[in-house]
Protein backbone atom coordinates (compact mmCIF):
# COMPACT_ATOMS: atom_id res chain seq x y z
CA UNK A 1 0.00 0.00 0.00
CA UNK A 2 1.71 3.29 -0.85
CA UNK A 3 1.63 6.25 2.05
CA UNK A 4 0.95 9.92 0.69
CA UNK A 5 3.31 12.22 3.88
CA UNK A 6 0.86 15.41 4.14
CA UNK A 7 3.54 17.10 6.82
CA UNK A 8 4.52 19.79 4.51
CA UNK A 9 0.76 20.82 4.31
CA UNK A 10 0.79 20.79 8.20
CA UNK A 11 3.15 23.74 8.38
CA UNK A 12 0.27 26.04 7.07
CA UNK A 13 -2.97 24.58 8.51
CA UNK A 14 -3.94 23.74 11.61
CA UNK A 15 -6.58 20.66 12.55
CA UNK A 16 -6.12 18.80 9.26
CA UNK A 17 -4.10 16.34 10.56
CA UNK A 18 -6.65 13.60 10.67
CA UNK A 19 -6.96 14.01 6.62
CA UNK A 20 -4.14 11.01 6.53
CA UNK A 21 -6.07 8.88 8.45
CA UNK A 22 -8.96 9.21 6.40
CA UNK A 23 -7.30 8.90 3.38
CA UNK A 24 -5.90 5.92 4.59
CA UNK A 25 -9.67 4.39 5.56
CA UNK A 26 -10.62 5.22 1.79
CA UNK A 27 -7.81 3.62 0.27
CA UNK A 28 -8.71 0.28 2.35
CA UNK A 29 -12.28 0.58 1.87
CA UNK A 30 -11.56 0.39 -2.06
CA UNK A 31 -10.13 -2.45 -1.09
CA UNK A 32 -12.99 -4.45 0.37
CA UNK A 33 -16.40 -5.72 -0.70
CA UNK A 34 -18.58 -3.57 -2.89
CA UNK A 35 -21.45 -4.83 -1.86
CA UNK A 36 -24.05 -3.29 -1.14
CA UNK A 37 -24.13 -0.53 -3.52
CA UNK A 38 -24.63 3.09 -2.65
CA UNK A 39 -25.19 6.30 -3.30
CA UNK A 40 -24.28 9.76 -2.17
CA UNK A 41 -26.64 12.66 -2.90
CA UNK A 42 -26.44 16.50 -1.31
CA UNK A 43 -29.88 17.73 -0.80
CA UNK A 44 -29.82 21.62 -0.84
CA UNK A 45 -26.71 23.24 1.08
CA UNK A 46 -26.80 21.17 4.22
CA UNK A 47 -28.64 18.33 3.43
CA UNK A 48 -26.91 14.84 2.55
CA UNK A 49 -28.66 11.52 1.77
CA UNK A 50 -26.71 7.66 1.82
CA UNK A 51 -28.65 5.39 0.25
CA UNK A 52 -27.86 1.72 0.12
CA UNK A 53 -29.70 -0.75 -1.80
CA UNK A 54 -30.38 -3.72 0.59
CA UNK A 55 -32.82 -6.30 -1.08
CA UNK A 56 -34.06 -8.92 1.01
CA UNK A 57 -33.46 -7.28 3.92
CA UNK A 58 -35.98 -6.00 7.14
CA UNK A 59 -35.79 -3.15 9.44
CA UNK A 60 -35.09 -5.79 11.96
CA UNK A 61 -32.07 -7.63 10.05
CA UNK A 62 -30.55 -3.88 9.56
CA UNK A 63 -28.53 -1.91 12.51
CA UNK A 64 -27.09 1.54 11.87
CA UNK A 65 -24.84 3.10 14.85
CA UNK A 66 -23.24 6.38 14.83
CA UNK A 67 -19.71 6.28 16.95
CA UNK A 68 -16.87 9.10 16.57
CA UNK A 69 -18.32 10.79 13.69
CA UNK A 70 -18.38 7.09 11.75
CA UNK A 71 -21.34 5.81 10.62
CA UNK A 72 -22.10 2.13 10.02
CA UNK A 73 -24.33 0.57 9.04
CA UNK A 74 -24.83 -3.56 9.28
CA UNK A 75 -26.60 -6.29 7.81
CA UNK A 76 -27.25 -10.00 9.02
CA UNK A 77 -29.16 -12.57 7.08
CA UNK A 78 -32.16 -14.89 8.33
CA UNK A 79 -31.05 -17.98 9.51
CA UNK A 80 -34.51 -19.54 7.67
CA UNK A 81 -32.51 -19.30 4.41
CA UNK A 82 -30.45 -22.36 5.89
CA UNK A 83 -33.79 -24.30 5.21
CA UNK A 84 -34.36 -23.42 1.42
CA UNK A 85 -32.87 -24.75 -1.71
CA UNK A 86 -32.15 -22.66 -4.31
CA UNK A 87 -31.85 -24.00 -7.97
CA UNK A 88 -30.05 -20.14 -9.32
CA UNK A 89 -29.06 -17.74 -6.42
CA UNK A 90 -28.32 -13.99 -8.40
CA UNK A 91 -29.76 -12.15 -5.44
CA UNK A 92 -27.21 -11.56 -2.51
CA UNK A 93 -28.36 -11.94 0.86
CA UNK A 94 -25.04 -12.12 2.39
CA UNK A 95 -24.28 -9.97 5.59
CA UNK A 96 -22.44 -6.56 5.25
CA UNK A 97 -21.17 -4.04 6.90
CA UNK A 98 -20.43 -0.11 5.26
CA UNK A 99 -18.44 2.81 6.97
CA UNK A 100 -18.77 6.44 6.63
CA UNK A 101 -16.60 9.29 8.15
CA UNK A 102 -18.55 12.10 8.60
CA UNK A 103 -17.46 15.47 8.55
CA UNK A 104 -17.95 17.74 11.85
CA UNK A 105 -21.50 18.76 12.54
CA UNK A 106 -22.90 15.80 10.54
CA UNK A 107 -25.66 14.69 12.20
CA UNK A 108 -28.18 11.77 11.15
CA UNK A 109 -31.39 13.01 11.16
CA UNK A 110 -33.36 9.41 10.54
CA UNK A 111 -33.59 6.54 8.13
CA UNK A 112 -36.31 4.69 6.31
CA UNK A 113 -36.28 1.07 4.15
CA UNK A 114 -38.53 1.85 1.11
CA UNK A 115 -38.55 -0.65 -1.59
CA UNK A 116 -35.18 -2.29 -1.15
CA UNK A 117 -33.36 0.87 -0.30
CA UNK A 118 -32.40 2.30 2.79
CA UNK A 119 -32.36 5.91 3.20
CA UNK A 120 -30.45 7.84 5.41
CA UNK A 121 -30.99 11.32 5.96
CA UNK A 122 -27.93 13.80 7.41
CA UNK A 123 -27.87 17.50 7.93
CA UNK A 124 -25.08 19.86 8.40
CA UNK A 125 -25.58 21.73 11.43
CA UNK A 126 -23.23 24.36 12.98
CA UNK A 127 -23.30 25.91 15.84
CA UNK A 128 -24.34 29.41 16.33
CA UNK A 129 -20.83 29.89 18.78
CA UNK A 130 -18.58 28.67 15.09
CA UNK A 131 -20.44 30.53 12.66
CA UNK A 132 -18.77 33.31 11.17
CA UNK A 133 -19.34 36.47 13.10
CA UNK A 134 -18.29 39.92 12.62
CA UNK A 135 -15.26 41.05 14.66
CA UNK A 136 -15.65 45.01 15.43
CA UNK A 137 -12.14 47.09 15.51
CA UNK A 138 -11.90 49.48 18.15
CA UNK A 139 -10.78 53.10 16.85
CA UNK A 140 -8.39 54.28 19.63
CA UNK A 141 -8.24 58.26 18.12
CA UNK A 142 -12.31 58.39 18.31
CA UNK A 143 -12.19 57.21 22.05
CA UNK A 144 -9.32 60.32 22.82
CA UNK A 145 -11.38 62.68 20.81
CA UNK A 146 -14.40 62.36 23.05
CA UNK A 147 -12.23 62.32 26.61
CA UNK A 148 -10.68 65.25 25.35
CA UNK A 149 -13.88 67.73 24.60
CA UNK A 150 -15.31 66.07 28.01
CA UNK A 151 -12.62 67.52 29.78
Amino acid sequence: MRTIDFSPLFRHSVGFDRVQRLLDTAAQADQTSSYPPYNIEQLGETGYQVTLAVDGFSEDNIDITMTDRTLVVSGKTNDSEAERTFLYRGIAGRAFERRFELAEHIHVKGARLENGLLHIALERVVPESEKPRKIEIANVSKNKAIEQKAA
